[in-house]
């Protein structure tokens, strides 16, 4: 028999059949080059009495345990414990080895499930010394115990915040125009929202619940957009027919109309005295309302119509967002864009400069493209993305938190707010029954309104502030102390006659 069938049977279950005699005798190949199983006995007795703590004496006759512990150990000359071999599962691989190795996918996966059936272990090792420590199916400690451990803040009511997923009112806004490129919303630092439905812009007093018709349209026209300035004195109004409309609030009267655009504008944006109309055919005008030729510079760069418009909050930058899919940043000196951004593949309309990070613009893509993009308008890079799953209709940033809340049309109509800069998400609102057209934060950044064709208009709390300091409560309960002892010793308000006792447990926006 060949040398290397005789070393394949050794491995075997059962006990080979005696082999034919060689040209040399068995017995002096074994004397020359390994003991003889007497002296293999002997030499593992010695070894095994060598490992012990105490010493044994060669000179005495061996007890019973040590008998019975030679009788029951299966030594060889090569592999010092039989028994914890898995018999199988070497002849398989010794068997594997020998020929040649599946070079292709199916095949190796085939081989894989054929063990995995017989109760084969592949890719084991054939000789074992001592049985395997036990396996633990569970985690890993060392991985579990071993990851960093979070910051904590001792005071838990400064970093606890409760976020509603109902609304705190709900308006009811009939007529709102189903456009996605349009924009009819706007909150002013005045506490004034405004809102366009149809041919009508409608401004509610969010201090006393009042609601007033500034204006209503002529003909066919409609309203396209709406923007406050930023004292809160004026409103800008854009409409089908191209013009651009300024009116006073308090007196509600119209300023002036600026004509020139020969489509509809559906986005507006004010820095200081211009205010920039983005326009149907894709240009970009700034109107400076002191001077009756209003019309400054014009922009050219979209292709498609402009829904997106956005001045930085120190006027350098304007940012603008089209049905091209394009996002350009417009240096407020130059007609050119400063870089052009291409990596939407949707129109973009929902753009938002940081409020505590000058550089940082965030821009949002519509149904085919859903995701969120974050530039540094310095550096011109893409710092980050977010895939919503859903078309973004707009974006607002927390003024206090870092934080942002974005809106979103197909196919879930909700409100999700995100943390920044690890854009985990911290909740998903569902907001309307169709998609949320509309946003806008209140003056003091914690309350949302959305606008959706479904009829309504809900205040949302979304970015409530963090817990008052005692100082500023104390000095509001002595105020409200005050004011009642005044009106229980004259019978009537403190405040003037007609007034009413304003109801300082909650904000003025939601009273």
């Amino acid at each position: 028999m060949p040398a290397d069938q005789a070393s394949k049977s050794s491995f075997g279950p059962t006990t080979p059949a005696p082999a034919k005699a060689p040209n040399r005798p068995l017995k002096d190949d074994r004397s020359a080059h390994h003991p003889s199983p007497r002296t293999m006995s002997k030499l593992s007795t010695s070894t095994s009495d060598s490992v012990g703590s105490v010493p044994r004496s060669s000179a005495g006759p061996p007890s019973p345990r040590a008998k019975k512990s030679k009788a029951s150990a299966q030594y060889d000359r090569f592999i010092p414990n039989r028994n914890v071999m898995d018999i199988a599962s070497s002849q398989f691989n010794i068997a594997r080895s020998d020929g040649e190795q599946p070079l292709d996918g199916a095949t190796i996966a085939y081989h894989e499930e054929v063990a995995r059936a017989c109760g084969v272990s592949l890719n084991k090792r054939i000789l074992a010394f001592k049985e395997e420590a036990p396996t633990s199916e569970k985690d890993d400690l060392r991985q579990v115990y071993s990851r960093p451990v979070l910051k904590t803040n001792t005071n838990t009511t400064a970093t606890t915040r409760r976020i509603l997923t109902t609304p705190e009112r709900i308006l009811d806004a009939p007529g709102l125009v189903d456009d996605y490129y349009l924009n009819l919303v706007d909150w002013s630092v005045s506490n004034s929202l405004a809102i366009g439905l149809e041919q009508a812009v409608y401004m509610w007093n969010a201090s006393t619940g009042d609601v007033n018709k500034l204006c209503e349209l002529d003909g066919g026209s409609y309203i396209a957009s709406v923007k406050w300035t930023a004292d809160g004195t004026y409103l800008a109004i854009g409409t089908s027919d191209g013009d651009v409309q300024i009116w006073d609030a308090e007196s509600q009267s119209k300023i002036r109309t600026m004509s020139g655009h020969q489509a509809r504008v559906g986005v507006l944006s004010w820095e200081r005295h211009l205010v920039s109309s983005g326009c149907r055919d894709g240009s970009i005008w700034n109107h400076d309302v002191r001077v009756a030729n209003h019309k400054t510079s014009e922009m050219v760069a979209h292709v498609n119509e402009v829904c997106g418009l956005t001045w930085r909050s120190d006027g350098a930058l304007l940012a603008s967002g089209g049905n091209d899919n394009l996002v350009n940043i417009w240096d407020a000196r130059s007609s050119v864009p400063k870089f052009t951004k291409t990596q939407h593949t949707a129109a973009v309309r929902a753009l938002a400069w940081s409020p505590w990070q000058l550089n940082l613009l965030a821009s949002g893509g519509g149904s085919h493209d859903r995701h969120v993009h974050f530039w540094n308008t310095t550096t011109t890079a893409r710092l980050n993305s977010i895939d919503t799953k859903s078309q973004v209709t707009s974006i607002q940033w927390s003024s206090e938190y870092r934080e942002l809340v974005t809106s979103h049309g197909f196919p879930h109509h909700h409100l999700a707010l995100w943390s920044y800069p690890s854009l985990t998400k911290i909740v998903d609102i569902p907001a309307h029954d169709t998609r949320v057209l509309h946003t806008s934060l209140s003056p003091d950044g914690q309350t949302l309104a959305s606008a959706a064709c479904d009829g309504s208009l809900k205040l949302w709390r979304i970015f409530e502030s963090r817990t008052k300091s005692a100082k500023s409560r104390k000095a509001e309960g002595m105020a409200a102390a005050s004011v009642a002892a005044a009106t229980s010793l004259t019978g009537t308000s403190a405040l003037g006659a007609g007034s009413s006792i304003p109801d300082i447990s909650r904000p003025s926006y939601i009273r």
